[in-house]
């Protein structure tokens, strides 16, 4: 009888902690199919994943609101980086491009409600999945593609891919379909990219990150001509050109990054036009070329094949 009960006790337990597990599984399943939209990319015949990360941070705001003592970028990491971090993140070749995202709590509530709830009433993640199959027309991928959705109310990009399969979308009050489709496309350039080519390439100089960046624009133009996302100046100005042709052969992302972004002693911007104008000196002189054969160069070759440097003599 002791023998007996105590097996019905263990089965008992045994039950209990199992039906505590199976409501564990479905809770963060039933999460998994609220954040996560998957379908089969009819061009790469991958399985790609949209993630609604914006759908976390109503949680992440009600609680701000209710006790704003307690530590603002705990409660960010736990209701909102947390429970997408794998999918978004995890592994990213450039997770730098993402610290400000994973390790600053933003606080401007207002502005973050207002941009949840028009992403509400707007369908994005069709205008997303258009955008990726669009893309791959044009350039397939081997891998998956994840596109996370946050809403931008602390970020100076609009988007940002942070490694293989993995871009994020910051959406703001400005937003438009054509600037998430050409934004799309950019990014996933960017993304295919990283996937066939960076284990190759590194180290990347000043000059090759530039044109990273400039591939990605001549790409987003040619998937989207008629939308403008990336501003382009074909001014072919020397001031600003001798502060930066120095630099071309060192290895220094902090002076990749001043040059694309701009800023200071150069416009803002500036290494997107140069990357752009790089690229489209070359495929001006070797108008054949296919993405595939432009997108694998080295950003050596495309400067000195497109004679680009003659453009400032």
């Amino acid at each position: 009888m002791i023998l007996l009960t105590v097996t019905m006790l263990a089965s008992c337990e045994q039950k209990e902690t199992a039906s505590i597990d199976e409501q564990k599984e479905m809770k963060e399943q039933q999460i998994s199919e609220e954040l996560l939209e998957s379908f089969k990319n009819s061009q790469t015949d991958q399985t790609d994943k949209i993630v609604n990360v914006y759908k976390l941070f109503s949680k992440y705001i009600d609680i701000m609101e209710k006790n704003p003592d307690v530590s603002q970028i705990d409660t960010y990491k736990k209701e909102v980086i947390d429970p997408i971090y794998n999918e978004c993140f995890q592994d990213a070749e450039y997770i730098h491009m993402a610290e400000s995202l994973l390790n600053e709590a933003p606080s401007r509530y207002t502005e973050l409600k207002k941009i949840i709830k028009k992403l509400e009433k707007e369908d994005t993640n069709k205008i997303i999945k258009e955008a990726l199959e669009k893309s791959a027309s044009y350039l397939p991928s081997d891998n998956e593609t994840t596109v996370c959705v946050f809403p931008a109310a602390k970020s100076n990009y609009a988007m940002i891919n942070v490694g293989v399969g993995k871009i994020i979308v910051l959406y703001d009050m400005y937003y438009t379909d054509g600037k998430i489709q050409a934004g799309i496309a950019h990014e996933y350039h960017h993304s295919v990219w990283t996937e066939k080519y960076l284990s190759k390439a590194l180290p990347l100089s000043v000059l090759d990150n530039v044109i990273f960046e400039g591939k990605a624009v001549v790409f987003e133009k040619l998937v989207y001509p008629e939308i403008s996302f990336t501003p382009i100046n074909m001014d072919y100005n020397k001031a600003y050109w001798s502060k930066i042709e120095p630099d071309f052969d060192i290895y220094d992302i902090n002076r990749s990054f001043e040059i694309i972004m701009g800023g200071k002693e150069l416009p803002p911007l500036y290494g997107y036009s140069e990357g752009y104008k790089m690229v489209k000196s070359y495929l001006d002189l070797n108008p054949n070329a296919t993405i595939e054969e432009w997108t694998a160069m080295s950003g050596k070759d495309i400067f000195q094949k497109g004679k680009y440097a003659e453009k400032y003599e």
